[in-house]
């Protein structure tokens, strides 16, 4: 029997893919369960535009994603930091300073658990970041500390 899974299975498949299973399985546990749905004409079809739907989704978000991308790759960042007299700044630069930074100088709000900084910052200069936007999508940020 044909089935349109409607959640995610463990050892069978994905959402909104069609899998074929055991007549029992199907009408005992799949379907009672809400994880699936018969194969039919009507529900193929309404699975087809659910499909469209997430696809155009999707390409909105990544179009979105790449100006975003060009936006961050533009011009470097700059961070303010209290410095001493041979040029190391007190304490480091965290992501949480980096995405203080993006919101305030290019409007971007960006989860600072999604920013990971390559090396330690303990010093003035140019340094660099990684942004994972998820989904193979990462950016590498330069940013510059300067001294207050």
């Amino acid at each position: 029997m044909q089935v349109i899974l409607i959640e995610d299975v463990n050892n069978l498949g994905g959402r909104n893919e069609l899998v074929t299973v055991k007549n029992g399985y199907a009408r005992n546990y799949l379907i009672p369960s809400k994880l699936a749905v018969e194969a039919n004409p009507s529900n193929l079809k309404q699975q087809e535009e659910r499909l469209k739907v997430a696809a155009k989704k999707e390409a909105a978000m990544l179009a979105e994603l790449n100006k975003v991308i060009e936006v961050l790759k533009a011009s470097p960042v700059s961070i303010g930091a209290k410095t001493g007299t041979s040029g190391k700044i007190f304490g480091s630069v965290t992501s949480l300073q980096i995405a203080r930074a993006i919101r305030d100088q290019k409007g971007y709000e960006i989860d600072r658990k999604r920013i990971s900084i390559v090396d330690e910052v303990k010093e003035l200069g140019t340094h660099k970041a990684a942004i994972d936007f998820g989904n193979g999508n990462t950016v590498e940020l330069d940013f510059e500390v300067v001294a207050e």
